[in-house]
């Protein structure tokens, strides 16, 4: 199975791209009408506007109780009635990265409570993180979450908790894009 996966912006694709923001940084991506998610062995069309590229690996600040809490309630991206959705590409700062496996943790779980936040909005919005820095990539993780529409303001109420905490203080760069899926 292939963990690696493009995000695709162009013309075409199976989410119509209805926002895009540069939330922190001064990182423009060109505007693009639609995006397509694919893995690396699809091919890559030479009509593209832009390609983002992440893959999925293991969970790295949670612990076993953690994890068991959210694998317990999350739901599984591409459910029918989920037609919302989120990219959100970010980037955390040097000192972030200069900091220690424990001290990120800390300021992740500790002082953000970010795991513990996240599990307030499931099931209602499904979660995917695609790291990107070991890839060269402009981000360093790819967010990608799906919900039904009539849970936009709760997915809005979990992206403005998330971004006041303290780990959204080593944020030096984030976009977002809100899309919306094409009907086929």
């Amino acid at each position: 199975m292939d963990n690696h996966f493009n995000f695709i912006g162009s013309d075409t694709g199976q989410w119509e791209i209805i926002g895009q923001n540069t939330v922190k940084g001064d990182f423009i991506m060109p505007k693009a009408a639609n995006l397509s998610i694919s893995n690396t062995h699809s091919p890559i069309l030479e009509n593209n506007i832009w390609v983002l590229k992440g893959f999925v690996s293991n969970v790295r600040y949670a612990e076993k109780a953690e994890k068991e809490k959210l694998a317990a309630i999350q739901e599984g991206l591409g459910r029918p009635n989920a037609t919302c959705a989120a990219l959100i590409p970010i980037r955390k700062n040097a000192v972030w990265w200069e900091l220690a496996q424990d001290e990120r943790r800390k300021i992740f779980e500790s002082q953000s409570h970010h795991t513990e936040t996240g599990l307030k909005y499931l099931p209602q919005i499904a979660r995917k993180l695609f790291h990107s820095r070991d890839l060269g990539q402009p981000f360093d993780f790819l967010t990608w979450f799906e919900y039904k529409p009539e849970d936009a303001a709760f997915f809005e109420d979990l992206v403005g908790n998330l971004r006041a905490t303290e780990e959204w203080k080593y944020v030096d760069r984030e976009l977002d894009f809100r899309l919306r899926k094409n009907q086929t």
